[in-house]
């Protein structure tokens, strides 16, 4: 795998993040005035859907994209447990492309986030087929969706269901997505600028709710804007330690179903203002390193796991607690001793999972990064870095990438042993995403004592 692929592998990260990263892709000169999406002034400040010839669409003979979606859907969502059908066609059909700057077109059928401008990403297709498929969407849904970001997840549920209402608080974005979404004909998604803590309660009661940014609780309009019945998707959470919610409104309440762990840039606005738990960046230090947690991600939340449930979670979980974006991984116990454990068959497919931290530049000058590593029967992947590593990337306050440093590779077979080194962190850093697994390398890797830990400054 190339070092850009390596990159991305999940940077899904922000990720999940149709709510945030950089560089942002203009509305293009050349649209006449007419084209331009009308803005309804204060204080509703709708930007309705616009009627405009319809884009390239899957199946035209000029669409040079067409293979490339295919082929996503085929090797990294379906492969990875997206089953409905409906799900796995709109996202074969909707051209990621169109959603993402020029700069970074050539990766938008890659499985990862991409920065679309004013601190803000693209969501990995796998996220947002997931998301999709979890929502069950259907064709009589109303849909509200917190987060426009660059409009590519209410594209994918326009064909999926009725009506799309989308809101987005970074004005800019919220003009290009419509820009684009008009461009192309998706004229049953709405959107507008707007704090998506207040929900649109206009249009209310919605069907479905999906919330592409995390706030620490459920922003109460929301569940005020739900019709009875009805289910939302939310992550919900610390900064960097979220659970992916599964909602559904009964009797005026929610009753929650716990999905996994997950990380999505915070919804800012009101419901970050009311944040209690913040990040320490001065401190910088990964949770569940040793993985002697175990988590309840996967047992419902309206009960308490028995003392059976969680032993047999301590023993072997898809789950990993305080990680996220697991792709062929678990926590198993070997005398008395946890670990991440990675295993992969398959050249060049996903096993991997990921953590991310906040670390400020200005405050902390150097790390120390290492881990406990045992590998066995490893064989290279397919690409040139296709072997079990440990990887950090570093990111500023826009959530450009700052450079990835990489510990390993890993080979054949060993025994336990320390590997660690001592890492400059950038002085813009802001953020930083670390990385465990093999990378499109067959075999087996187990990872333990994974720390980050602040040696200068």
């Amino acid at each position: 795998m190339n070092s850009m692929k390596l990159v991305g592998i999940f940077l899904v990260l922000f990720a999940a993040l149709d709510c945030t990263f950089a560089t942002a892709q203009q509305i293009p000169a050349h649209l006449p005035s007419s084209r331009w999406p009308t803005i309804v002034p204060e204080p509703s400040r709708i930007i309705l859907a616009q009627t405009s010839p319809r884009g390239p669409r899957v199946g035209d003979p000029f669409d040079p994209y067409a293979e490339a979606r295919q082929r996503l859907v085929d090797t990294r969502i379906r492969s990875a447990g997206v089953t409905n059908q409906r799900v796995l066609d709109a996202i074969e059909q909707t051209p990621r492309h169109e959603f993402v700057p020029a700069v970074v077109r050539n990766q938008a059928y890659f499985d990862m986030a991409l920065p679309i401008g004013s601190a803000q990403t693209i969501s990995s297709p796998f996220i947002v087929a997931s998301m999709t498929e979890t929502l069950d969407p259907q064709d009589t849904d109303r849909v509200l969706e917190i987060g426009t970001g660059s409009g590519y997840q209410a594209a994918v549920l326009s064909p999926l269901v009725d009506e799309v209402y989308s809101i987005e608080i970074v004005e800019p974005l919220g003009l290009t997505a419509r820009a684009v979404l008009d461009r192309l004909g998706y004229d049953n998604v709405f959107t507008k600028i707007g704090d998506g803590f207040k929900g649109w309660p206009e249009k209310a009661p919605f069907d479905k709710i999906i919330v592409t940014c995390s706030p620490e609780s459920v922003p109460v309009p929301l569940v005020e804007q739900l019709r009875e019945g009805g289910s939302m998707i939310i992550p919900v959470g610390e900064r960097y330690q979220q659970t992916l919610y599964r909602m559904i409104k009964k009797d005026g309440e929610l009753v929650r179903q716990p999905l996994r762990p997950t990380l999505f840039v915070p919804m800012t606005g009101t419901a970050e203002e009311g944040r209690h738990t913040l990040p320490d960046p001065e401190h910088p230090t990964l949770v569940n390193g040793n993985f002697e947690t175990a988590t309840a991600t996967s047992v419902e939340s309206s009960g308490a796991p028995s003392q059976t449930d969680q032993a047999d979670l301590a023993v072997e979980s898809e789950f990993v607690a305080g990680w996220y974006y697991g792709r062929q991984v678990r926590r198993v116990v070997e005398h008395g001793n946890a670990m991440a454990r990675f295993e992969n068959e398959t050249p060049g497919l996903g096993s991997h999972l990921l953590q991310g931290i906040a670390i400020d530049g200005s405050l902390v000058s150097t790390i120390r990064l290492s881990a406990r590593i045992r590998t066995h029967g490893i064989v290279k992947g397919p690409d040139t870095d296709a072997w079990p590593m440990l990887a950090i990337s570093f990111y500023d306050a826009s959530r450009r990438d700052l450079g990835m440093t990489t510990l390993g590779p890993y080979r054949g077979t060993q025994d336990w042993h320390t590997d660690g080194r001592v890492l400059r962190v950038p002085p813009t850093a802001k953020e930083a995403i670390v990385r465990i697994g093999l990378f499109g390398a067959t075999g087996r890797v187990d990872f333990d004592d994974v720390v980050v830990e602040k040696i200068g400054r």
